[in-house]
């Protein structure tokens, strides 16, 4: 590995973020959201400081040996006009590069990990899904399609109906959690739940239009179980929902997007 050479995502690393289904541990799926092709390894290290140097390169060598990401290749002709600069520490621009890479937005994943076998259900028993969203169209799709898989579906679409509905009962199999709402925001649901004793282990996947590496990263730091951008389509939805569930499904019968990486800004 080579600190001053950018790498870039594979085509099987751009599928294993895009498949909903992710069997990479949290640091190395931390670390692939973070490469986007315009950035060196040093500067993708400067992203996060706390991690020790030895720790940081083993889970970058992971990623490479897995064929996830490889260096980019420039013209020849242009580097002979590239100007040395010294790379002993990381410096400020580093950074900068970094937090401005994470906040480019355009970045379209599906990643789902899968928290606990598949539970069994009982003689006419429903897995129960809360969905909120505030768009009532959308909750309205997706409320139908997961119905069309056997689940009972509640829907919130503010803060009182989302507290109303994981007040209920029975406590919900899985949460479809958008970020963004008239009066408060997935993270901070996402955060409440997971400090909630009967809510901490509640299967989530973060349903957003807040599409930057940045915000992905928030999701998943925050513990969140999956993370699917929109636009997306019903059969990748259903595929991130059973995979976080545990439950078996065939992926080559899904309905995939026919170029999730098309509109994705360098």
């Amino acid at each position: 590995m080579q600190n001053d050479k950018v790498y870039q995502l594979t085509p099987k690393g751009k599928a294993e973020l895009g498949s909903g289904a992710t069997t990479l541990a949290r640091d190395e799926l931390d670390l692939l959201v973070r490469i986007d092709g315009t950035l060196s390894m040093r500067q993708i290290k400067a992203q996060v400081p706390m991690l020790a140097d030895s720790a940081f390169s083993a889970t970058f060598g992971r990623l490479i040996d897995m064929g996830l990401v490889a260096i980019v290749e420039f013209d020849p002709f242009a580097t002979q006009f590239q100007f040395p600069t010294s790379h002993a520490n990381f410096s400020d621009a580093d950074a900068e590069s970094g937090v401005a890479s994470l906040k480019r937005s355009g970045y379209f994943v599906s990643i789902a990990r899968s928290r606990w076998p598949a539970r069994s259900l009982g003689a006419g028993e429903q897995r129960t899904a809360v969905v909120v969203e505030d768009d009532p169209m959308l909750a309205k799709f997706i409320e139908t399609y997961l119905s069309l898989d056997g689940f009972s579906v509640r829907v919130a679409g503010n803060r009182a109906e989302v507290l109303a509905e994981l007040r209920a009962l029975p406590v919900p199999d899985l949460v479809l959690l958008d970020v963004m709402l008239p009066d408060t925001n997935g993270f901070d649901i996402l955060l409440r739940m997971r400090q909630h004793p009967k809510l901490k282990d509640v299967p989530i996947i973060m349903l957003t239009g807040k599409a930057t590496r940045e915000d992905v990263l928030k999701g998943l730091e925050g513990d969140a179980d999956g993370y699917v951008t929109k636009p997306f389509e019903a059969g990748v939805l259903m595929h991130a929902v059973n995979t976080v569930l545990g439950i078996r499904s065939d992926a080559a019968s899904l309905d995939k997007p026919k170029d999730p990486w098309g509109n994705k800004s360098a």
